[in-house]
């Protein structure tokens, strides 16, 4: 049985871990049959589940994918009930998860399985990562607690708990950092008594102990070989990233309407919640005036003489790169002709389509008024 901690020679490792590789391994292992959250896609692994919950989890709060893991899973029990059930279907459970991108490459990599693996997840690591969406980590995410192989990961917990085993002066996101991080976690799996146990461990070390802030060092089971630690650096390691300049974005909304119906219209798939739906818009990075929402009906193939607009509601959304500044606007007439890019959606169906979580509770509490067809 390893030597626990305490008690290990502290002669740094080839990696630059500041005990054997099999030491921390095993620390972490031992660790996290005790500590581990219970998590939904915890309790029944396979490789789509493992595939699915690490997209979801992506720059997303776990219990806001704890919350919805199991009815996403129930609706997209396979690749192929997801390929077969279309994007659409996709993006609209998906809302309120935020990156909707992420859900469409989850879809893509669904069809590609469907396509060129006769349905199932593939167990090479090199087919995994020809999947739309699956990077290096989530690659040997799936490939390590599913499938068992001594594949690393490293993600932003991973990073931060070997900067601070080792005492890495650098910002989180440095590529220095990163590279170290890889091979560290290179060596720890293979030192591993289960990969997929040790990798998992690590990321729960990070997540709830060797947090950003305020780490609870006298929780962690590496904190006698921890150099920060013995420093007194736990909570200067890593340097926070730099942050992101947010480009600021106004999005105005027309509500238009004919016989109970809602003009929609599908934003492009790149960018700003691309390939998702919503009323007709303009979209600047100064706020629109009344000449600018008289042109997009024009543009529309929409009468707007005589027409008067009431704006109806407006809110603001911070995101990763942007700030995003909405109004929703209200025309007084119904529509009677317009362009064959528009189309109309009673309540029911627009149910069905993916929306960005502000645009549908805008959508829902102004598009249709007191009818609900």
């Amino acid at each position: 049985m390893p030597r626990p901690p305490s008690t290990i020679d502290r002669q740094p490792s080839e990696s630059g871990l500041p005990a054997p590789p099999e030491v921390i391994s095993a620390a972490i292992e031992a660790w996290f049959a005790t500590a581990a959250r219970d998590l939904p896609w915890r309790r029944h692994r396979t490789p789509w589940r493992a595939l699915v919950s690490e997209l979801m989890l992506q720059q997303t709060q776990v219990a806001r994918v704890e919350a919805r893991f199991e009815t996403f899973l129930s609706r997209f029990p396979s690749p192929r009930a997801m390929a077969d059930a279309g994007e659409d279907a996709v993006l609209a459970l998906w809302e309120g998860l935020g990156y909707y991108r992420r859900a469409r490459l989850l879809h893509a990599a669904a069809l590609r399985i469907v396509e060129r693996h006769d349905g199932e997840v593939p167990e090479d690591v090199g087919d995994l990562l020809d999947l739309p969406g699956v990077g290096r980590y989530t690659a040997g995410s799936v490939a390590s607690i599913a499938l068992g192989q001594r594949e690393p990961i490293v993600d932003g917990n991973v990073a931060r708990v070997v900067a601070r085993l080792a005492a890495i002066d650098a910002r989180a996101d440095d590529p220095a950092l990163i590279s170290r991080a890889w091979s560290a976690a290179t060596d720890l799996v293979h030192a591993a008594g289960d990969p997929g146990v040790l990798n998992e461990g690590l990321m729960e070390l990070g997540a709830t102990v060797c947090t950003p802030v305020n780490p609870s060092c006298e929780r962690c089971p590496c904190r006698e070989v921890c150099v920060a630690r013995r420093e007194g650096l736990a909570s200067d390691l890593p340097r926070p990233k730099s942050r992101p300049i947010r480009q600021v974005v106004h999005l105005d909304l027309m509500l238009l309407r004919s016989s109970n119906r809602l003009a929609l219209v599908q934003r492009p798939t790149g960018g700003l919640w691309g390939g998702l739906w919503q009323p007709p818009a303009i979209e600047s990075d100064v706020a629109p005036v009344d000449a600018d929402r008289r042109r997009l009906l024009a543009d529309l193939g929409v009468d707007a003489a005589g027409a008067e607009f009431m704006e109806v509601a407006r809110m603001r959304r911070l995101l990763t790169h942007r700030e995003v500044h909405l109004r929703c606007w209200s025309w007084s007439d119904e529509v009677t002709h317009c362009s064959d890019g528009i189309v109309w959606f009673d309540h029911a169906s627009a149910a069905s389509l993916g929306m960005a979580k502000p645009v549908r509770t805008l959508v829902e509490t102004h598009g249709w008024g007191d009818a609900r067809a």
